[in-house]
């Protein structure tokens, strides 16, 4: 385990705090992580109804487990954990299907502007910046269409900056899986991307 991922003091002051009766001491840890649980949940959980109910599940369980928390990884990377889990759980009761085990050598694709735009950047500021925007959308969109592990992964890795290690930590899948989900991931993306808006004068 990396100690300075799971060496915290202010988890650590955040959890004591909620130990001893704080309860805005567990409103702060909410704050801290309901983007990253948020992340997780609209990923993995396509009925729009079922989210709150799932995130205050989330946050429930963590409350009540937080005295068992042993400080192994971070407290985030707990939370998360927990919200995957829960997910997970969701998911079986609903009989949705998930990707089985792929195992694929690394070969890592960058998305970038180059993938839909075969061109160099001209025009103004307010032109790029307006080009920018678009892009995301697209790129937010066909993320979407990507089953939901994957979904999730790129999520955490690209927008929460998410370490290896940490996505190992809150899937309970091996280092080596994780890295193969992502590769899997990027190149449904890089393909689907190509497909669809590489011809187009975006």
């Amino acid at each position: 385990m990396n100690d300075t991922i799971a060496n915290n003091p202010a988890d650590k002051h955040l959890v004591d705090r909620v130990l001893r009766g704080d309860t805005r001491a567990f409103g702060t840890i909410i704050k801290n992580t309901e983007g990253l649980v948020a992340q997780i949940v609209f990923k993995l959980i396509p009925v729009a109804e079922d989210r709150k109910d799932m995130a205050q599940d989330i946050y429930l369980k963590a409350f009540h487990n937080l005295p068992g928390f042993k400080f192994q990884s971070k407290l985030s990377t707990w939370i998360a954990r927990i919200a995957y889990n829960s997910c997970l759980s969701w998911i079986e009761k609903k009989k949705l299907v998930l990707p089985g085990n792929l195992h694929e050598e690394e070969d890592f694709y960058t998305v970038s502007t180059e993938t839909v735009y075969n061109g160099s950047a001209t025009g103004s500021d307010s032109e790029n910046r307006l080009f920018q925007k678009e892009l995301s959308g697209i790129l937010n969109k066909e993320i979407d269409q990507l089953p939901p592990i994957y979904q999730t992964l790129i999520i955490l890795f690209h927008h929460e900056s998410m370490s290896y290690e940490e996505l190992s930590q809150i899937t309970g899948l091996p280092d080596g899986t994780v890295k193969s989900y992502l590769f899997r991931a990027r190149r449904m993306l890089k393909e689907n991307l190509l497909s669809k808006y590489k011809k187009e004068a975006l």
